[in-house]
């Protein structure tokens, strides 16, 4: 594949070095990164609960940028975008879908983690002749058992890594065996990478507010996911304690024709734990 775009400058394929951009649309300025070959459908990525920018495993995001325009971006009043977080999931699909439009862009794949997967699928339900394929990780449908339960687990967890001094993600994301720790060590130093330009904290306000969205999500009527006809990629680990594994096996079950991966032995970062194995298949998924 040619690296160089029509400009002629080399492409740029590691997230620790992709330009940070805004634009503006709705009266919000929308914070997000590019990066990968341009031309073809451009893979939005949709960030996770209490996420910036700087959230995104560059062993996910990379690999798939070697052959994939690859756009992350913060949503409304998270990390750099300004605004305020709306307190429902449908209100920040449509703001996904706002930011998506001021890029100019007409048909796009999706991957998404966590929220950004609740997102993703109030996106596809509204918007379907937008999304091409879809890729949803540790993620669970509206309504789904036990999903109106992540507040407590987010609360609990950030309270024993503050006692640890640990970043709260070691215990929400990963098992406290000895292969999670590990894995939970190296993520947490992969996300340090990029050195130049990193993106704002996210709010507690913000935090407050999407955790009240899920809430929200977890106790709403469920939709009708046999209506998503794109091709579904749904990952996790089979341990997960934000967003109960079993939700994925239930999107599996009513997206038609989807595809699953659970990797053994990992909670709900399960794909950062096994990047190595899931990065490649992602990005043939998406390729296909």
């Amino acid at each position: 594949m040619n690296t160089r775009d029509a400009s002629s400058q080399p492409v740029i394929t590691s997230y620790a070095k992709a330009p940070a951009r805004t634009v503006s649309a709705g009266g919000v300025s929308y914070a997000y990164r590019e990066l990968g070959p341009k031309g073809g459908i451009p893979v939005i990525f949709f960030v996770h609960l209490a996420a910036n920018l700087d959230n995104w495993d560059p062993r996910i995001i990379d690999p798939i940028a070697k052959n994939h325009h690859v756009i992350a971006f913060d949503n409304q009043g998270v990390g750099a975008s300004t605004g305020q977080v709306p307190d429902s999931i449908e209100a920040m699909a449509n703001d996904a879908y706002t930011f998506i439009k001021a890029l100019g862009l007409d048909k796009i794949d999706v991957f998404s983690f966590s929220l950004g997967g609740m997102v993703a699928q109030a996106l596809v339900l509204k918007h379907p002749g937008l999304v091409r394929k879809l890729v949803l990780t540790g993620t669970g449908p509206k309504g789904g058992k036990d999903m109106d339960k992540v507040a407590g687990t987010t609360y609990y967890d950030i309270l024993r890594a503050t006692l640890t001094r640990s970043d709260p993600k070691e215990f929400l994301f990963f098992n406290r065996d000895t292969a999670g720790k590990r894995a939970a060590k190296a993520f947490v130093k992969r996300l340090e990478e990029r050195t130049a330009d990193r993106d704002a904290p996210i709010k507690v306000k913000a935090l407050q507010t999407q955790l009240q969205a899920i809430k929200k999500w977890g106790r709403g009527t469920p939709a009708d996911l046999s209506t998503i006809t794109q091709p579904t990629l749904i990952a996790n680990g089979d341990n997960d304690r934000m967003v109960p594994s079993i939700l994925s096996e239930d999107l599996h079950r009513r997206i038609s024709g989807s595809e699953m991966i659970i990797y053994p032995d990992s909670g709900h970062g399960g794909i950062f734990q096994f990047h190595d194995k899931f990065a490649p298949v992602a990005a043939e998924f998406l390729a296909r």
